[in-house]
């Protein structure tokens, strides 16, 4: 039984069934839909540049001929870990020989007076960018609560649908979280270039209106707005794990094999809190995780376990650039900077004694994927040939 239909679970469908698995299958879903891509509802699906079909993962023949039976639109509502039974929303109880955790995560709301007025966003499900979309017309106010990869994004396709945008962000840079100030800089040109306002270092104290969004009250000031989007983080589906008594500490905890503290429970993708490369529990948001370590999950459940140990990636796309990233940066690395941000396709290598820790790159496929082999593999490198831009990267090695 998978819990979740998401990208985990329909890995985990297609992964089982691959591996030989000849039992009932049976995905839990408490949306409408069938597991469908998240990524591009931030950027190509609100821009209007792909059609809804395309965001699902499989079509509804591949559940089908894998005999994986789809209770979509209904919820778990409990795991009784003794009978090895699951309670759903609809009042029916499902048993399982071996149960996967694929539940997610979900937007953090935020804190604040009024923020329950109409016209306040949040942006996580076809439904949210159905909604977002609608209210996307030329010459309206946006307010964007959030400077990271969610904020931005929304932010590039407002700016070019001709809306007045302003970003809120509490930090001093954008997607401080995630990136390196090198990269927040040049993200802060490329976005107040194209007409966005960043206002950083500045929290919304409350939203304003009567009835309706009218204003953003942030940093001291009010600030019109017609529609506001939230986008401060996302928050691990665990509560179902923790009232059932598995271990959860940011997440659900999982070991190297995908494996809770419950030997017939495993647990896969956002919601998970698993041991990373260098030994320390991380929990990533990634599209990357969600398939990998569904992947091991289902080699664990089929009795074959082995250990995921993969290198992270991730990507954002805003406007014409492609930001792609592999690794984990760490307060302390050695940054070396290659190419020339003016040029719009450059890239920045984070080095740990002596090896790329992690890799940013904008515009730049082969920093990218020659980084990402270098993190797997481990590799010393000349910090000065690394940064030297007459040497392909082919050849950095």
């Amino acid at each position: 039984m998978i819990i979740g239909a998401g990208q985990a679970g329909a890995q985990a469908v297609a992964s089982l069934r691959s591996g030989g698995f000849t039992g009932t299958l049976t995905m839990v879903g408490d949306e409408p839909y069938l597991p469908y891509q998240r990524p591009p509802l931030s950027k190509a699906y609100l821009q209007g540049t792909l059609e809804r079909e395309r965001l699902f993962l499989k079509p509804e023949a591949f559940y089908a001929d894998a005999a994986c039976e789809m209770l979509l639109n209904v919820s778990a509502t409990a795991i009784d870990r003794t009978a090895r039974t699951v309670a759903l929303s609809d009042g029916r109880s499902l048993s399982y020989d071996k149960l996967l955790l694929a539940t997610g995560t979900r937007v953090r709301p935020i804190p604040v007076p009024g923020a329950d007025l109409p016209g306040i966003h949040y942006l996580r499900s076809i439904a949210d960018v159905d909604l977002l979309r609608a209210a996307f017309q030329p010459g309206r106010r946006i307010a964007i609560v959030g400077g990271g990869y969610i904020g931005l994004e929304v932010a590039a396709v407002a700016a070019k649908h001709g809306l007045d945008v302003s970003v809120f962000e509490a930090l001093d840079r954008v997607m401080a979280r995630a990136v390196s100030p090198v990269m927040s800089d040049f993200y802060r040109g490329v976005h107040t270039a194209a007409g966005v306002k960043l206002h950083l270092r500045t929290g919304v104290e409350r939203f304003e209106g009567a009835g309706r969004l009218e204003a953003v009250r942030a940093g001291g000031e009010s600030y019109p707005a017609d529609l506001a989007l939230v986008g401060i983080g996302v928050i691990p589906n665990a509560e179902l794990a923790a009232a059932a008594g598995l271990a959860v500490e940011n997440g659900i905890v999982v070991d190297r094999h995908a494996a809770t503290s419950d030997p017939s429970i495993f647990a896969a993708g956002d919601c998970t809190s698993h041991p990373g490369r260098e030994g320390r529990n991380i929990r990533l948001e990634c599209v990357q995780n969600a398939i990998d370590q569904a992947k091991f999950a289902a080699l664990a459940m089929l009795g074959k376990p082995a250990v995921y140990s993969e290198v992270p990636w991730f990507w954002s796309d805003q406007y014409d650039l492609k930001l792609q990233m592999a690794g984990l940066a760490r307060p302390g690395d050695t940054i070396v900077q290659r190419g020339d941000p003016a040029a719009r396709k450059f890239a920045v290598f984070h080095l740990r004694e002596g090896k790329v820790a992690a890799v940013e790159a904008v515009n730049a496929a082969p920093e990218y994927l020659v980084g990402r082999k270098l993190i797997g593999e481990g590799t010393r490198i000349d910090p000065a040939r690394l940064a030297d831009t007459t040497i392909a990267m082919k050849n950095i090695v």
